[in-house]
Formats: C-alpha cells, sequence, structure tokens
C-alpha cells in the first residue's frame, strides 16, 4: 500500500505546482494517461515529456495522483530548455510479470532536470520468484536509469521492488538524489538501492535505503561522489565495487561516505576487487562518522574476490588502493572479526588510516585482520589496529 507523502513533500509539491502555473505545464493525463493501474500510459507520459522537452522556455511535466502503468519509458533529451521539472504526485508502476528489457524508466542525454517526488514501484516480485526456483529467467530491469545526463534532481522520489537495480546512474555528471527511500525485501537478489558508474559530482544524502543488495554501489569511474546522511539496512552496505573484472578499467577517486547508520546489514563500509590482473585504482576515499548496530563486516577491504575460483590466477589483485580513511566508526558488530583489511599481495593497499575505531561484538574482544596493508592508527583503537 502506497505510504502517505510527509508534509513537508507535499508543501513542496503545492509550490512547484503554483509555480508550474506560471510556466508552462504539460499533464500527462491531458495527453491520455489513465490512473486506474491498468492501462498503459506510456505513450501519454512520453507525448507529455515531448512537449516539455520540446519548450524553448523552463517548463514543467505533472504525473497528478493515481496509479499510472508503464509498460517502458525513455525520456530522451536533448531538449529545448534547461529548466524543466517533473513534478510527480502518483505512482507509476511497471507490468505485472517480467519480460526482457533491462530498464524501465529512463533519463537519457537529459540536462537540466528536476524530479520533485513520486513513487516507481518496479514489481520485482514475479522475477525474483523465478530466480529463487532457478527457472530460466530474464536478467531483470533497472526501475530508474540516469545516462549520460547532467544536472538531473531527484528529490523525495520513492522507489519499491525493482527487479534488479533500484537505481542506476551512469556516465553523468552533476545528479543530485536527496529525500529517497528505496525499499526491497532483503532476500531480493541484485536489487541495489543506487548504482553509480562512469559517473563525477553525485551527491546522496538524506535518504533511506532497504535492500537486498548493496544499499549504495560505486562501480569503475566513479569521482567526486559525496555520500551523506544514509540509513542502510537490510542489505550490504555500501560499497566501492566490485572492482577489476576487466584488464583495462577506469578508477574510482574522491569519495565522501559521511554520517551513516547500518542496521543488520552484511557489510558496512566495504571496498571490493576481483582478485586478477587490471589497471584500475581506488584512491582518496574518506569513511567517516558511521554507526554499526549488527553489522556482519563493519570495515572490509576484500581483494580476493572470486566467484567460483573462476580466471583469478594466483587471487592477486592489479586495483591499487590508496588514501583510505576509516575515521570514527563506532557500534556493534555481529562478528567477531569487525575489521577485516584484506589487500592483494602484489599491489599492497597504502597511506591507509585509522581513527576512532570504536567497535564491540557481544562481550567479547572484538579482532581486526590486516594482511598486505600499510598506514597509521590513532585515537581509541577496538578493535586493537592490526597495522
Amino acid at each position: 500500500m502506497a505510504q502517505p507523502l510527509g508534509g513537508s513533500v507535499l508543501a513542496v509539491l503545492f509550490l512547484l505546482a503554483c509555480s508550474a502555473m506560471a510556466m508552462a505545464a504539460y499533464n500527462v493525463v491531458d495527453f491520455g494517461a489513465k490512473p486506474d493501474g491498468q492501462t498503459d500510459s506510456a505513450k501519454a507520459f512520453l507525448a507529455a515529456w515531448e512537449a516539455t522537452c520540446g519548450a524553448r522556455k523552463p517548463a514543467t511535466m505533472v504525473v497528478p495522483a493515481g496509479r499510472f502503468l508503464v509498460s517502458q519509458a525513455l525520456f530522451k533529451g536533448p531538449c529545448k530548455n534547461a529548466g524543466m521539472k517533473m513534478v510527480i504526485q502518483g505512482t507509476l508502476v511497471a507490468p505485472p510479470g517480467y519480460s526482457d528489457i533491462t530498464q524501465w524508466i529512463t533519463l537519457k542525454y537529459v540536462e537540466g532536470l528536476s524530479v520533485y517526488g513520486g513513487t516507481l514501484d518496479g514489481r520485482g516480485q514475479a522475477l525474483w520468484a523465478c530466480k529463487k526456483a532457478r527457472r530460466s529467467c530474464p536478467y531483470g530491469a533497472t526501475s530508474l536509469t540516469i545516462g549520460q545526463s547532467k544536472n538531473i534532481l531527484l528529490s523525495g522520489i520513492r522507489l519499491l521492488n525493482s527487479e534488479v537495480f533500484q537505481m542506476s546512474i551512469f556516465s553523468s555528471t552533476g545528479v543530485t538524489v536527496r529525500g529517497a527511500t528505496i525499499t526491497a525485501p532483503g532476500d531480493s537478489p541484485n536489487t541495489d538501492g543506487i548504482h553509480v558508474q562512469m559517473s563525477s559530482s553525485v551527491t546522496i544524502r538524506g535518504s533511506t535505503m532497504r535492500t537486498g543488495d548493496d544499499c549504495i554501489s560505486l562501480g569503475p569511474g566513479s569521482a567526486h561522489v559525496w555520500i551523506e546522511n544514509i540509513k542502510c539496512g537490510p542489505g550490504h552496505g555500501i560499497s566501492i565495487g566490485s572492482l577489476g573484472n576487466a584488464a583495462q578499467e577506469a578508477g574510482v577517486q574522491n569519495i565522501t561516505v559521511r554520517s551513516v547508520a547500518f542496521t543488520g546489514t552484511q557489510n558496512g563500509l566495504r571496498i571490493k576487487t576481483w582478485g586478477r590482473p587490471s589497471n584500475g585504482y581506488v584512491k582518496g576515499i574518506t569513511f567517516e562518522h558511521a554507526v554499526m548496530s549488527n553489522v556482519q563486516n563493519p570495515i572490509v577491504v576484500d581483494q580476493n574476490y572470486c566467484p567460483s575460483n573462476i580466471n583469478c590466477p594466483g587471487q592477486s589483485s592489479g586495483i591499487k588502493i590508496s588514501q583510505v580513511n576509516f575515521h570514527d566508526v563506532r557500534g556493534s558488530s555481529a562478528t567477531q572479526v569487525a575489521m577485516k583489511l584484506d589487500c592483494s599481495p602484489s599491489n599492497p593497499c597504502s597511506e591507509v588510516s585509522l581513527k576512532d575505531i570504536k567497535l564491540t561484538y557481544r562481550n567479547k574482544q572484538a579482532q581486526s585482520y590486516c594482511r598486505n596493508v600499510k598506514g597509521t592508527a590513532s585515537g581509541v583503537m577496538n578493535p586493537p589496529s592490526c597495522l
């Protein structure tokens, strides 16, 4: 059942609706969309988008209250103005069942768009059941893809039950996500909350994520990313990686993750690379002000990722990891090894900084594990530093 929007979000939507009256506004219902949750409104949504995108002055696309079935939609630019708004008061629902599509709702080649409110329900349950039964199933569709776009704002969006990734940000710059709520069952496969790849100047803040995979994952080519005030759990934590699957791969750099809380997650703060040759790197990373509550692996660097032990000669990762800070990380670990830094024998981690780590494990002393890593430790260290 859809949850009622908060008062602050409603106030914002009201003000935006008022401002839309002063600028050109295109309501999807006027283009034939039906808020009955059964009639495919994809053509009407795309017609409203074409009008909004084609306006020579800033314009607004409006999705009123109701449930709108959308089979698939590609909102494509370039547009004739860079001051567009999309005000969504209703819910977009994917078709029942599943198909071979890999992207459901997509923004591509779009510059200067602000999206306010809205719920996207990917209805992934049928595909998850197919995969659980180990039948022949398609890969699945990402609910929202932002590709090759610039200066995009998503404010107050809700993403539910995507078949796979809830949101993917690819080859884009200047993307801000704030006040998002992302929800999928803890056992739903590959339902990462937000995946970032080949993108820069990305900000994710003030959001809550409950998923079956990483709450946020940062892939190759992620740079200048700011993540703040995130609540994660259930899920697999916030991860850089996995990296190094390809021999030639863009690096990850200048990432800040701060003021985050993890509850019952598989991991907390993680860097994961394949144990195989690669020219990639990870540098300039700061994890700070993190709170763990019953997290299995609160701090983990794993450079030995290799499912089924295939194509990983010597289990030696080529990814070079340096300049990584873990500062002010506290709370409880669900396992005794609360901090694991397991780096590559051929490319040891360097310039790792541990400061004020306060992690407990039941009524026992928490432990740390280090291999092939160089760095410093300062302040309170519990578990004791292994550097």
